[in-house]
C-alpha cells in the first residue's frame, strides 16, 4: 500500500476533478441553468486553474519536495472546496441579483467557486511526478505512469458522478464526500511529518466540515432539494403572483417548470390555458402528444377537461415523473402514455400519428432545447401530424426589439414547413416590447378559419392574437445551426 502511494494519490486527485466539474454545473443550475454558457465557464476555469496548478506544482516540487507539502496541497484543495460548498449559496445568489449577462454570471462564479479547488488539484499530479523520480533513466516511465493513473482516475470520476454519485447523493453532499477523502488522503500521505501546530491545522479543517456538513443535513426546510439524473429540482410552497393564493412549484434549474394550486387542477401559467386553442383550431381532435412533462400540470387538465381523449407525454427525466406522483398528484391514466427520452429522439422513432403537439420543454429560463427548434425537429412534428394537426408551443419573447430575434427565426422556421403559423401573446399583445410568453400555433392544413368562437374563453384567446413582420433574411435554425442560447443571452 505504501508503495503505491502516489499513484493512489494521484488516481483519487484526477477522479474528484471530474466528480468537481459535472458537480459544479448542479451547484450553479439553480442560479443560471444549464446553457452551453455554463458549461464553457466551468470547463475553461477548471482546464485554465489546473494549468496554473501545473506549472506552479512543477516549481514547487523542484525546490524542497516532500510528501508533508503535498499533503498540505491537497488538503489545501479540500479547505477550497469545504469553503465554496459552504458559502456557494450567498454567493450565487449575490452573482444572480448584480449581474444580467448570461456570460459573466457563470463565469465568475466558476472562477470564485471552482478555480481555486482547481488550481491546488492541478499541482497534484507534477509534484507527485517530482516524488517518485528516483533516477533519470525510468523518468520517462514514471511520468507516463503517473499521468495515466491520473486520467484513470478522471475517466472513472466522470462515470462515478453522472451515472450514480449525483442520483444518490446530491450535489452538496458529494463535495463533502470529496473534500473529505481529500483529507483523509493528505493525512495518510504527511501523518509521520507532522508537527504539532500541523495536527491542530488538521483537526481545525475536519472540525469545520464536520460541522458545516452536519448543519446542512440537519437544517430545517420547507421544501424538497434534490438532483436528478438530469436537473437540479427544488419543490415549494408560495403564492400566486396574480390573485395571492397558495401554489406549490416546481423549479427545474433556473426554471419555474410546473405549478399548481392545492385544491384543483386549474392552470396556474397562463400560456398553458392558450394550449385550449386547440378546441377551434382541431375541434375533432382525440389524440395528443407533449413533449416536456415536469409536474405534468397540463396533461392533467388535459385528461380531466377532455374525456375522450388521449395523450402521450414525453418526458426525458423520470424522476420528475416520480416527483410529480408524490407532490403534484399525478396518477396512472390508461388514457395517459408516459416516454422517459429526449423529445427529439422521440421524434426521430416515433410511427404514432397525432392530432395535436404541444411543446412545453425548456432548457433554461428562455431556451428551448436547441434539437427541438431547428427545421429538422420542425419537419418531424409535421410528419406525426394528421391531416388537420397543429402544433402549440410557447416561446418567450418579445413582440419587437432585441428580445424578438429568437421568436421571428423560429416563426420562420415553422413557415419553411407549415403552412400557416399564429401567434397570440398570451399577456399583452398591445405592447410590443413587453418580454412574454407568446403561443404559437402552426397548423397542417391550408384551410384558413375565422378567428371567431361562441366561447367566451376560446374568443378571449383568440383576441390575442398578433402580427409579426419578419424581416427579410432571417436565418432559419438548423441541427447545423441554431445559436439559441446565444440569442436569448441578448434578449435578457
Amino acid at each position: 500500500m505504501k508503495k503505491y502511494l502516489l499513484e493512489i494519490t494521484v488516481f483519487l486527485c484526477g477522479a474528484i476533478v471530474m466528480v468537481y466539474e459535472i458537480v459544479g454545473s448542479r451547484v450553479v443550475a439553480p442560479h443560471f441553468g444549464t446553457s452551453i454558457y455554463v458549461w464553457t465557464s466551468l470547463i475553461g476555469v477548471i482546464m485554465a486553474s489546473l494549468s496554473l496548478g501545473y506549472w506552479l506544482g512543477g516549481r514547487w516540487a523542484d525546490k524542497k519536495p516532500s510528501f508533508k507539502r503535498l499533503g498540505l496541497i491537497i488538503v489545501g484543495a479540500a479547505i477550497c472546496i469545504i469553503l465554496a460548498n459552504t458559502f456557494k449559496e450567498g454567493l450565487l445568489q449575490t452573482l444572480s441579483r448584480n449581474f444580467s449577462s448570461m456570460m459573466l454570471r457563470p463565469l465568475l462564479a466558476s472562477i470564485i467557486l471552482f478555480a481555486p479547488a482547481s488550481l491546488f488539484l492541478g499541482m497534484v499530479s507534477p509534484y507527485a511526478i517530482r516524488l517518485k523520480l528516483t533516477k533519470i533513466e525510468t523518468s520517462g516511465k514514471i511520468v507516463g505512469n503517473l499521468y495515466a493513473i491520473s486520467t484513470l482516475g478522471s475517466i472513472i470520476g466522470t462515470f462515478l458522478a453522472g451515472f450514480l454519485l449525483i442520483p444518490l447523493f446530491g450535489s452538496t453532499n458529494i463535495l463533502y464526500m470529496i473534500s473529505g477523502i481529500l483529507i483523509i488522503n493528505a493525512l495518510v500521505l504527511s501523518i509521520r511529518f507532522l508537527s504539532k501546530w500541523d495536527v491542530f491545522f488538521f483537526s481545525v479543517v475536519i472540525l469545520f466540515e464536520a460541522w458545516s456538513a452536519y448543519a446542512y443535513n440537519t437544517r430545517s426546510i420547507a421544501f424538497i432539494d434534490t438532483d436528478t439524473q438530469y436537473n437540479h429540482v427544488q419543490i415549494f410552497d408560495t403564492e400566486y403572483w396574480i390573485s395571492g393564493e397558495p401554489i406549490k412549484v416546481m423549479k427545474v434549474n433556473d426554471e419555474y417548470s410546473s405549478a399548481m394550486f392545492p385544491g384543483n387542477d386549474s392552470l396556474v401559467y397562463e400560456y398553458l390555458q392558450f394550449y385550449q386553442l386547440s378546441e377551434h383550431f382541431m375541434p375533432s381532435f382525440e389524440k395528443a402528444l407533449i413533449i416536456g412533462g415536469a409536474g405534468y400540470s397540463y396533461p392533467r387538465f388535459y385528461l380531466q377537461k377532455y374525456d375522450h381523449a388521449t395523450i402521450d407525454v414525453v418526458e426525458i427525466d423520470p424522476a420528475l415523473t416520480d416527483l410529480a406522483k408524490e407532490h403534484f398528484r399525478l396518477e396512472e391514466d390508461s388514457r395517459m402514455r408516459i416516454f422517459h427520452e429526449d423529445g427529439r429522439t422521440y421524434l426521430n422513432n416515433c410511427k404514432e400519428k397525432y392530432d395535436i403537439i404541444f411543446g412545453d420543454a425548456y432548457k433554461s429560463l428562455m431556451a428551448i432545447p436547441f434539437q427541438l427548434a431547428t427545421l429538422e425537429a420542425i419537419q418531424k412534428k409535421y410528419d406525426l401530424l394528421n391531416e388537420d394537426g397543429i402544433v402549440i408551443e410557447n416561446l418567450i419573447s418579445s413582440l419587437e426589439g432585441p428580445a424578438s430575434e429568437f421568436m421571428k427565426a423560429e416563426v420562420q422556421t415553422f413557415l419553411e414547413v407549415f403552412p400557416r403559423v399564429y401567434l397570440f401573446a398570451c399577456h399583452d399583445p398591445g405592447d410590443p416590447e413587453l418580454l412574454q410568453s407568446i403561443c404559437l400555433l402552426a397548423c397542417k392544413s391550408e384551410e384558413v378559419l375565422p378567428f371567431v368562437s361562441d366561447d367566451p374563453l376560446i374568443q378571449g384567446f383568440l383576441s390575442h392574437r398578433v402580427d409579426l413582420h419578419i424581416p427579410a433574411g432571417i436565418r432559419v435554425f438548423t441541427d447545423d445551426y441554431a445559436p439559441i442560447e446565444y440569442i436569448t443571452m441578448k434578449a435578457m
